[in-house]
């Protein structure tokens, strides 16, 4: 397998996390990388010589290399995973390995297998849909943003939950299998249909619309579910219609993305600020001392982009999902135009990754940081939102009803936070915290919540 080789800001998300990043990208391929074996006895690829491979590759890469052992023995691990399991130092959340398939799958491909839709639980006896996929299944039978599932061929989803069978009630991803599903609108109204699993491409611009306001401005939203290889060009169309519209204000929703090509967030950034920020310094790139020849500052820039706003102001909605390039919009921007953030304290993601083939396997290990112009990083407590909003499921992508969106466009029209945005100490809790919502910190954690 043959891949770019980019830098990478992985996080959740999720799934097509983070991948990719920089500007400039080499080549690696075969079934040799990360670093080349000490010891001639293992066999080329062998799980020993994959193990040593891995270290070697770590002590000269890692970010934090300086604090990685001197040596292991490559036999006293039963693979790879368990080598970075070992190596992984208390800040790294964030590094793992991928297999060549589910590489090619999350950051080539893009596409899935399924029904077309996320989910999560948010009780232990409901379960609601995070959002769709355009043009799926789910999409074409009308099931959207905020709809609960009820049933799966009959079988209501709390009686799933409470045997243990639900993980498995939807069936495996695989291409003509059929469910009879029953989901309960908003409105309370019941639908029922069987989806039948296909092909699904994974867009990662959800919801693009424009809203006029009370005060009579132009308001443009989106949400932006991952940053992949097709982002530039979704990107182009929600801004296409933005600049048609004359928006006055931006919001971005980054609520459940995990990250992926730090270009992007630098396209996003650059159409949003546009003449405010073009040319000026996105981004600088810091490795480990031994590496920090490899240091580099990037500047704004339109990447693949064709409309710019020039907004002074730009409004981003957040979570404890939101990670990696999602943290890099807000803090790249900062410096230059007025940042509101909205929603939850965001995932804590100042670092990234650069893919290394190793035989069969992608390995994304946490190795450079990133600052913005005025040197600002290490944000691993996450960002803390300007307005204080639980997340809930209950609207639609853009609906005045969802409590991060509703209370953006209350803000743009009074410039402060809503009274009612307020949450109790209780409710005031990360999105990765949740009893029901595991962590998404890059695009193989979000793999999970697909259907």
């Amino acid at each position: 397998m043959t891949f770019n080789k980019s830098l990478l800001l992985l996080s959740m998300a999720g799934a097509l996390s983070a991948c990719g990043g920089s500007d400039s990208s080499s080549n690696t391929g075969g079934t040799g990388g990360s670093g080349g074996s000490d010891d001639s006895n293992y066999a080329t690829c062998s799980v020993e010589d994959q193990n040593q491979r891995f270290f070697n590759y770590m002590k000269e890469d890692y970010f934090w290399a300086d604090q990685l052992q001197d040596s292991i023995d490559p036999e006293a691990f039963d693979d790879v995973y368990a080598v970075l399991e070992e190596l992984r130092v208390p800040e790294d959340r964030y590094s793992y390995i991928l297999t060549e398939e589910e590489y090619e799958q999350l950051f080539v491909n893009a596409t899935y297998f399924g029904f077309g839709f996320s989910m999560e639980q948010i009780s232990d006896t409901r379960v609601k849909i995070r959002f769709v996929y355009n043009d799926s299944p789910a999409a074409t039978a009308g099931i959207e943003r905020a709809d609960e599932l009820i049933a799966i061929d009959d079988v209501p989803v709390a009686e799933l939950i409470a045997s243990g069978e639900f993980d498995d009630a939807l069936g495996p991803n695989e291409e003509g299998l059929s469910k009879k599903l029953t989901w309960e609108k908003p409105d309370g109204t019941e639908q029922t249909d069987v989806l039948s699993k296909v092909e699904v491409e994974t867009n990662t611009v959800m919801g693009a619309q424009t809203t006029v306001l009370d005060n009579g401005d132009t308001a443009g939203y989106f949400t932006l579910d991952s940053f992949i290889n097709r982002t530039g060009s979704d990107l182009n169309e929600a801004f296409d219609l933005f600049a048609s519209e004359g928006v006055d204000h931006l919001i971005i929703d980054v609520r459940y993305n995990g990250g992926g090509l730090i270009r992007y967030a630098n396209q996003t950034s650059s159409q949003a600020a546009g003449n405010n920020v073009l040319g000026e310094t996105f981004l600088t790139y810091r490795f480990n001392e031994q590496n920090s020849d490899k240091n580099e500052t990037l500047p704004f820039r339109l990447v693949d982009g064709t409309q710019q706003l020039d907004l002074d102001t730009v409004y981003v909605l957040t979570t404890g999902s939101s990670c990696s390039s999602s943290e890099i919009i807000i803090n790249s921007l900062k410096p230059y135009v007025n940042v509101v953030t909205i929603g939850e304290n965001t995932c804590g993601k100042p670092v990234g990754q650069q893919p290394e083939q190793l035989c069969d396997k992608v390995t994304f290990a946490i190795n450079f940081e990133t600052v913005n112009a005025e040197g600002e990083g290490q944000y691993y407590d996450g960002l803390a939102p300007t307005c204080e909003v639980e997340d809930q499921i209950i609207a639609d992508w853009g609906s005045e009803q969802d409590p991060l969106t509703g209370a953006a466009y209350s803000y743009i029209e009074t410039g402060s936070c809503p009274a009612t945005a307020s949450a109790s100490a209780e409710t005031k809790k990360s999105a990765q915290q949740r009893s029901f919502v595991d962590p998404v910190f890059n695009l193989k954690d979000k793999r999970r919540t697909l259907y």
